[in-house]
C-alpha cells in the first residue's frame, strides 16, 4: 500500500510518477471505507483526489498557505498531511473535524466551512507577506458552486487589480459554470496547458525585458492575442478582465498536466487562476450517479450506496410539505432556497410550483433581500434557510426586511446543536440575533404538529417579519400542539420551575419525570415564541418562583434566560434561585448533539442534577 508510506508532503513530492496513479486509486478507496463508516462530504472528495495530490507535490503547505473555499474538499490533504490514523473519528467528538482546522495541523492555513470567502482571505494573507517581506506562496481553491456568492466576486475584483502574486483554483465540477463548446476551445485549452506552451510564452516575454508591458510592440500583440481570445473563447475573459492571467480548463483528473500547470501558475508570480475541470464523486459508481445524493451523507454500505439507517420525518420536511400545502390554497405564497431545496425540504414545492419557487443558489444575504421584494409587492415568499447561513444575510434581515416592516417567513432549519459539522455549522446565533431586530416575531415549535400550526400562523394570521426555527432530525416525545399561547405550562409542579424552547422541553420532561420519583415536583414550562417577550405573560409565568432553570442550545450572551431575567428584575419577581443553562460564551465543537448536550448540560441527566443540587442547597 502506497498511501500507508504518506505521512506528510514530503512524502507525495518524493514518490516516482508511475506509482502517483495507484496513489490515487487508493486515497479514493480509503474516502470510500472510511466515509460509508462515519458520514461526511464523499462526492466532492472524490473529485479532487488527483488536484490534491498535484497540489502537494508542486507546493508546500507547510509553508505556502492553502485556504480552502467552505472546505468541504479537504478530507484527501488531511490524509496527505499525516492525519490518516484519525480518520476513524472523523466528525466525532474529540475526532478529527470535517473542515480545515489550523490547529489540527500547519498545513490548516484558515478556518473554513461557508462559502465564497477564499479568495478575500487568500489576498489578505498575501498582502502580509508582501509587507513582511517573506517569500511564499498562496493559494484559494474554490468550487463553482461558491462563485454563486457576491464575496467571492468582491474577493477576485480586489485580488485581481492588487497585482499580488496568488493563484486562485477553481474547481468547477460543471454545477455552476458553463463549459466551453466546440472544436477551437478544446484545442486552445489542451494547447494552453502543455509545458511547451509555457516555456514559450516565458521565452516571449523576456525578449521585451522585465517590464514587457512597457514596450509597444508587446502591447500590440498582446492587443491582439486578446481580441481573438474574446472572440474565439469568451469564458477566460471574465477572470482576465479582473486582472488574472486565465490558465485552462484543465482536466483535473489528468494528474501530470495539473502538475505542469500549477508550476506554470507559480512561475507567473502575479494573480492567476488556474480552471480546473473536476468530475464530483469519480470512482465511485453511486457518487457519480448521483453527486448531490453523496455530498453529504450519513453513514452508507459501501456495496449499495444506501444509507445504514432510514432518516425518516424530520421538522425540514414536515415544514416543506405543510409549506406546499399552504401553496395549494393561496397562490401568494413562494418558496425561496439558498442551494439547499433537498435539505430543507422545498423539494416536494419545487416540483409542484415551480413558477413559485426560487433557489438563489449560494447566495444568502440576496436570498433575504430578494424575498423582501417579493413580501412589498403582495407576495407571501417563505425563505428556508439554515441557521449557520442565515448569519450571512443579517444586513439584508435589517436593513431591507425589518426597516420595512415586510411580512416575509423565515424557515430557520438547524436551530440549535446540529451535531457532526461543528463550530461552522450549529445554529447558536440565531436566537439572539433575530430576537434583536425590532418587529421579529421569533416562533419556536417543539413538535411536527406545532410546526404546521406556527407556518400557518405565521403566513396567514401575523404581520411582519416572523421566523419559525426547528432543530435538524425528528421529534421528541412531546407531540403535542400548545401553538396557541406565547407560553405554556406542560406540568405543574411546586419546587421548582423548568422552562425550555424547541425540543429542549424533551429534556425538561424527562428530567421532572426523574425528580418527581425522588420528591422534587418541577413545573415544566414552554416558550412558543421568543420574541417579543411580553412583561405581562413573563412575570405571570416566572415571576416569584422558588427556583427557575432555564435551557437554551444558544451562547449565553443575549440568551432568552437572560432576557428573562432581566424582564423579572424590572417587574421585582427574580426568583429566589436562577439557573440558566446554555453553550456559555464559546464555539461548540463536532460531536452527536447527545454528546454535545451533555457536555453543557442540556440533557435531563445534568439538568435533573442541577435542580437537585440547587435544591439541597438552598434547604
Amino acid at each position: 500500500m502506497i498511501l500507508e508510506t504518506i505521512h506528510s508532503p514530503s512524502d507525495v513530492k518524493a514518490l516516482p510518477k508511475e506509482q502517483l496513479p495507484q496513489l490515487c486509486e487508493e486515497l479514493r478507496t480509503f474516502l470510500i471505507e472510511h466515509v460509508s463508516a462515519t458520514g461526511g462530504h464523499l462526492a466532492s472528495n472524490l473529485g479532487v483526489v488527483e488536484l490534491t495530490v498535484a497540489i502537494h507535490r508542486v507546493f508546500d503547505t507547510a509553508s505556502d498557505r492553502l485556504v480552502f473555499d467552505v472546505g468541504h474538499q479537504c478530507y484527501v490533504h488531511k490524509a496527505l498531511t499525516g492525519r490518516q490514523k484519525q480518520f476513524s473519528t472523523l466528525r466525532q467528538f474529540g475526532g478529527l473535524s470535517g473542515f480545515p482546522k489550523p490547529y489540527e495541523s500547519i498545513h490548516d492555513a484558515f478556518v473554513a466551512g461557508h462559502a465564497s470567502n477564499s479568495v478575500s482571505v487568500a489576498l489578505g494573507m498575501a498582502r502580509a507577506r508582501t509587507l513582511k517581506g517573506e517569500d511564499h506562496c498562496v493559494l484559494a481553491l474554490i468550487g463553482d458552486g461558491a462563485l454563486t456568492g457576491g464575496m467571492a466576486y468582491e474577493g477576485l475584483n480586489d485580488a485581481g487589480a492588487s497585482g499580488e502574486p496568488l493563484i486562485v483554483i477553481v474547481n468547477d465540477n460543471g454545477m455552476s459554470i458553463n463549459p466551453n463548446v466546440g472544436a477551437v476551445p478544446t484545442h486552445l485549452s489542451q494547447l494552453r496547458s502543455k509545458p511547451a506552451y509555457y516555456h514559450f510564452k516565458k521565452w516571449y516575454r523576456s525578449l521585451f525585458g522585465k517590464t514587457p508591458s512597457k514596450n509597444a510592440l508587446y502591447r500590440f500583440n498582446h492587443r491582439v492575442k486578446t481580441s481573438l481570445k474574446k472572440a474565439l473563447w469568451p469564458g477566460s475573459t471574465l477572470f482576465e478582465d479582473m486582472g488574472f492571467t486565465y490558465l485552462g480548463p484543465v482536466d483535473g483528473h489528468d494528474l501530470q498536466r495539473l502538475c505542469d500547470v500549477l508550476g506554470w501558475a507559480k512561475e507567473l508570480n502575479r494573480p492567476v487562476v488556474v480552471h480546473v475541470n473536476t468530475v464530483k464523486g469519480k470512482g465511485y459508481a453511486y457518487a457519480e450517479e448521483n453527486p448531490g445524493k453523496f455530498h453529504g451523507v450519513s453513514p452508507f454500505d459501501e456495496g449499495t450506496g444506501q444509507a445504514k439507517s432510514s432518516g425518516g420525518e424530520s421538522f425540514s420536511s414536515v415544514f416543506g410539505a405543510e409549506l406546499t400545502a399552504c401553496a395549494a390554497e393561496d397562490r401568494r405564497v413562494c418558496a425561496v432556497t439558498a442551494a439547499m431545496a433537498d435539505g430543507t425540504g422545498l423539494a416536494p414545492f419545487a416540483k409542484a410550483y415551480p413558477d413559485r419557487f426560487f433557489d438563489v443558489a449560494i447566495a444568502e444575504g440576496h436570498g433575504v433581500a430578494m424575498t423582501a421584494g417579493l413580501a412589498s409587492q403582495g407576495m407571501l415568499p417563505v425563505f428556508a434557510v439554515y441557521s449557520t447561513f442565515l448569519q450571512r444575510g443579517y444586513d439584508q434581515l435589517i436593513h431591507d426586511t425589518a426597516l420595512g416592516g415586510h411580512h416575509i417567513v423565515l424557515g430557520v432549519d438547524r436551530a440549535g446543536l446540529v451535531g457532526a459539522d461543528g463550530e461552522t455549522h450549529h445554529g447558536s446565533f440565531d436566537a439572539l440575533f433575530l430576537s434583536e431586530i425590532p418587529g421579529f416575531t421569533v416562533l419556536c415549535p417543539s413538535s411536527f404538529a406545532e410546526t404546521r400550526s406556527m407556518l400557518r400562523q405565521a403566513l396567514f394570521e401575523m404581520d411582519g417579519p416572523v421566523a419559525i426555527r426547528y432543530p435538524r432530525g425528528g421529534e421528541g416525545a412531546f407531540t403535542g400542539d400548545t401553538s396557541a399561547e406565547p407560553i405554556a405550562v406542560l406540568r405543574q409542579g411546586k419546587d421548582a420551575t423548568l422552562a425550555a424552547y424547541g425540543t429542549g422541553v424533551n429534556h425538561l420532561l424527562k428530567a421532572a419525570e426523574t425528580l418527581a420519583a425522588e420528591g422534587i415536583e418541577a413545573e415544566v414550562v414552554k416558550l412558543n415564541r421568543i420574541s417579543p417577550l411580553d412583561t405581562d405573560s413573563v412575570c405571570a409565568a416566572f415571576g416569584g418562583r422558588k427556583l427557575l432553570l432555564i435551557a437554551e442550545d444558544s451562547v449565553a450572551d443575549g440568551c432568552v434566560g437572560q432576557r428573562i431575567a432581566a424582564i423579572l428584575a424590572s417587574c421585582g419577581q427574580l426568583p429566589q434561585q436562577l439557573i440558566l443553562k446554555n453553550l456559555g460564551k464559546t464555539f461548540a465543537p463536532a460531536g452527536s448533539v447527545s454528546e454535545l448536550e451533555h457536555c453543557f448540560g442540556l440533557d435531563a441527566d445534568s439538568i435533573a442534577a442541577a435542580v437537585r443540587e440547587a435544591n439541597n442547597h438552598g434547604k
